[in-house]
């Protein structure tokens, strides 16, 4: 699911994403919109070819709810090469936003989830310009202190429901031909979900090809020569950062009616954990990358849980270990065995030649 590496060399920084493009531009576009179509079919049809049931259904819908909430991370990550410990406040706002005004307002979801998406993005430009000084430990722990001033204000807030959050989300419910569209189930809502991933993998395959990808890619692997070329150093980093949050946030809101409820929960340790987990297990600039670490997390945690706390246990453990043994996950883990592989190919005509000898 992630890109194919050549065997023999190792990409380049950023050839991540310019090495996905070289190789799909050698294939016709009938081709390749003809490939991406049957496999968005296919992928429709996971919970039913598992069997259907009511547990494959919900652990589909957690994947596609919890990926699209790691790719607003994975933006972050992979273009600025900054970690956010902050997107588990975008995510909670899209979920906050939408139970406040579905509950205490009355509104529907559409309405809803117009206005997590704006909110979303207004936290995260106060946020970014608030961070736009700083790098690296310290970006990370100013990101960190937002999400506990969130964590802080939905647990006193009253009308937030504090402690007990809000509960009481109604169905999701959307508009269709010759009547409403009425989500009372995971399997009504995996339609849903998976449209708005799909959407969202195709918004992640956009920007890796957009000026401010490149621009972003820039700023991160060369502050100095983005600026010599012209490149608006801050406005890059402010405006990638407004453009992860509402991805997270859309999670949010699909997870508010998931869930029927949401609580302070949202901003805990648990998902900042699983949403760092989910971007670095698979690697950086991968396009499928969070939804295979969001699959594989999900997946444990639903059909082979050893229990909250263990499991909790064992998603922390897992990204310790992929940071000590692998930084770059799974693609840099690939790209490195390549690499070997290659290198000792070579060296065993140059052994045997220097044995003749």
């Amino acid at each position: 699911m992630t890109n194919a590496v050549h065997a023999g060399r190792a990409p380049a920084p950023a050839s991540s994403a310019a090495g996905t493009a070289g190789r799909a531009r050698r294939l016709g576009p009938g081709v390749r919109v003809t490939a991406w179509l049957v496999l968005a079919v296919a992928g429709f049809l996971v919970p039913a070819a598992l069997g259907g049931s009511t547990q494959i259904y919900t652990t589909c819908v957690l994947v596609a709810i919890f990926a699209m909430m790691s790719y607003g991370a994975d933006v972050v990550l992979s273009y600025l090469g900054e970690v956010s410990l902050g997107h588990t406040l975008f995510w909670a706002a899209g979920a906050y936003a939408t139970a406040y005004f579905t509950v205490k307002s009355g509104w529907g979801p559409l309405p809803s989830l117009l206005v997590s998406l704006a909110i979303a993005a207004v936290l995260a430009l106060l946020v970014g310009l608030a961070t736009l000084r700083t790098r690296e430990f310290v970006f990370s722990l100013v990101t960190y202190a937002t999400a506990i001033i969130g964590l802080s204000v939905v647990s006193n807030v009253s009308g937030l429901g504090g402690s007990d959050g809000i509960v009481g989300v109604p169905l999701l419910t959307l508009p269709a031909i010759g009547g409403s569209y009425v989500a009372r189930t995971d399997a009504d809502i995996w339609p849903i979900a998976y449209v708005l991933l799909v959407l969202v993998v195709f918004f992640i395959a956009r920007f890796r090809r957009s000026r401010l990808g490149a621009n972003a890619l820039m700023t991160q692997m060369n502050p100095g020569l983005a600026t010599t070329m012209g490149v608006d150093v801050r406005r890059t980093r402010v405006l990638v950062f407004v453009v992860s949050a509402p991805i997270s946030a859309l999670a949010g809101w699909l997870y508010a009616f998931q869930r029927s409820y949401v609580s302070p929960d949202l901003l805990s340790a648990s998902f900042l954990l699983f949403m760092l987990t989910a971007v670095i297990l698979p690697g950086r600039r991968q396009l499928l990358g969070p939804l295979v670490g969001a699959a594989l997390i999900t997946a444990q945690q639903q059909l082979a849980s050893f229990g909250g706390d263990v499991d909790k246990i064992v998603l922390g453990g897992v990204l310790a270990l992929v940071l000590l043994v692998s930084p770059n996950g799974f693609a840099g883990l690939g790209r490195l065995l390549v690499r070997r592989r290659h290198q000792a190919a070579e060296a065993s005509p140059a052994a045997a030649a220097a044995t003749d000898e």
